[in-house]
């Protein structure tokens, strides 16, 4: 056995790792990325970016729907599944390409196979075609991400679920889609599977959509739900399946103290992520894992194992493509000898429904578990100018301020063009900005970040001692 030998092997093409060997590879260094299945990664190929493709394709067919608003006449309007897979497929095809000039421009080598560790930074990699070799490092890099969570329910591993990947896939428009998880993924294709024409049933089993969320939050996604003609059942434990996705399904379950069944015709499972660890012989190395599977990392995303790295999903960093750049930003600058840690930097998100949901900093719901006191201060989307040439007024902002200093603590936004807006905000927070600098600011008519300044406006004054 003759390894090949790199100074540093990174194992899983994702966005973390991809930009790693990337840059370390222009710098000089003799870098190798093993990959199993998707160049670049879950983001070009299976996820966000195919999602919101899907979603923009809902977009336009909800535009059909609503012609008439606008003073146009439809006639013969018809969904053809076919194409809007195409027109994705063309794009995770052009994105691919894409990657693969990256890795030869930058010199970085791509390895598809499936990888293994056999010792503390040997990994074995099985080729397509039946063949193995082994490759060593002296630096190695996790970065194998995570999967959608298909729970021990009796019957539902034998029902076939559709997971996210299956369901970007859909050559037809399912009867009555059932979707196991009210969260960003759930809700992502739920409204967009009914926009296409499916029946659909969101199934929580908690008390309300995005529980981790605020109560107002949660209920705006239940009533775009409820306009938009999807089903919601919350406080829902199933606990048995039956029959076969895309066939016919059933699930038992209890729900306000009752048995309750639900069928549908097909369904996908949107209840969670389990990081791809597993036989991948970790063991083999000293890196260890917590409880749930993810590995342990400090604040530098060092492991265990000395010279090895764990990055995004697997190394239980909140499960965005953004958040895993940053894990690659962080360990380029320590292998570079600097100190850069995950410790209290920010996490923005935005979830994709039709108007989105973003968010960066203390929700209503984290200020109060954490005894933050805030002054709040909220809008209608209406009342952002913009929004009623859109024919797009649903939803709200709102932004916590410090109750002592001007400083902004959180934002968010339920309504069009959200993620774009709070990155107006994320920006006056990251430059330590009071919020009266957004409050002030001219900005362009009509746009929607001009909503910030009736927003900001509208900030409770701070108490006077004794009031």
């Amino acid at each position: 056995m003759n390894p090949k030998k790199y100074d540093v092997l990174i194992l899983g093409s994702g966005e973390a790792g991809k930009f790693i060997a990337w840059d370390l590879a222009k710098q000089g260094q003799r870098v190798a990325v093993i990959e199993q299945k998707y160049i670049g990664g879950s983001c070009p190929n299976i996820a966000c970016l195919p999602s919101k493709n899907i979603i923009q394709s809902a977009k336009v067919a909800s535009y059909f729907w609503r012609s008439e608003e606008f003073g146009i006449t439809k006639d013969n309007c018809k969904i053809h599944m076919l194409g809007v897979r195409d027109r994705k497929r063309k794009m995770v095809d052009d994105l691919v390409n894409l990657h693969l000039d990256f890795f030869r421009q930058s010199g970085a080598e791509l390895i598809i196979g499936s990888g293994r560790f056999i010792g503390s930074k040997m990994i074995e990699v099985a080729f397509p075609d039946g063949n193995a070799q082994v490759f060593t490092g002296d630096k190695i890099i996790v970065s194998t991400g995570s999967r959608a969570t298909i729970e021990p329910i009796p019957g539902l591993s034998e029902a076939n679920p559709l997971t996210h990947i299956d369901a970007l896939e859909f050559d037809h428009i399912p009867e009555h889609l059932l979707i196991l998880g009210g969260g960003y993924v759930g809700l992502e294709f739920a409204q967009a599977m009914r926009r296409f024409g499916s029946r659909v049933t969101i199934i929580e089993r908690n008390n309300r959509l995005a529980h981790r969320e605020d109560i107002d939050v949660s209920e705006g996604l239940r009533e775009l739900c409820q306009e938009e003609g999807i089903n919601v059942i919350t406080d829902f434990r199933v606990n048995q399946a039956e029959g076969k996705s895309g066939q016919w399904v059933k699930l038992h379950g209890t729900g306000a103290g009752s048995q309750i069944t639900i069928e549908g015709t097909d369904l996908l499972i949107a209840s969670g992520r389990t990081p791809n660890t597993q036989d991948i012989g970790l063991d083999q190395t000293g890196v260890e894992l917590d409880d749930r599977g993810y590995i342990k990392v400090n604040e530098r995303l060092e492991t265990t194992a000395p010279d090895i790295w764990a990055v995004g999903d697997c190394a239980g960093s909140p499960n965005f493509t953004h958040i895993a750049f940053d894990d690659f930003r962080i360990v380029r600058d320590n292998i570079a000898g600097g100190h850069r840690v995950t410790t209290g930097r920010q996490v923005p998100f935005c979830m994709f429904t039709d108007p989105e949901l973003a968010r960066v900093g203390l929700s209503e719901t984290e200020a109060k578990a954490q005894g933050v006191p805030y002054r709040l201060t909220k809008v209608p989307m209406k009342a952002v100018l913009r929004t009623r040439t859109l024919s797009e007024t649903r939803g709200f902002m709102k932004a916590l301020i410090d109750t002592k200093s001007d400083r902004i603590l959180g934002f968010s936004a339920f309504g069009v063009g959200a993620g774009e807006i709070m990155a107006t905000v994320q920006v006056a927070i990251i430059g330590g900005l009071p919020y009266t600098a957004l409050r002030d600011a001219i900005f362009t008519h009509p746009t929607l970040p001009e909503g910030l300044i009736p927003l900001f406006s509208a900030v409770p004054p701070i108490s006077k001692i004794g009031d």
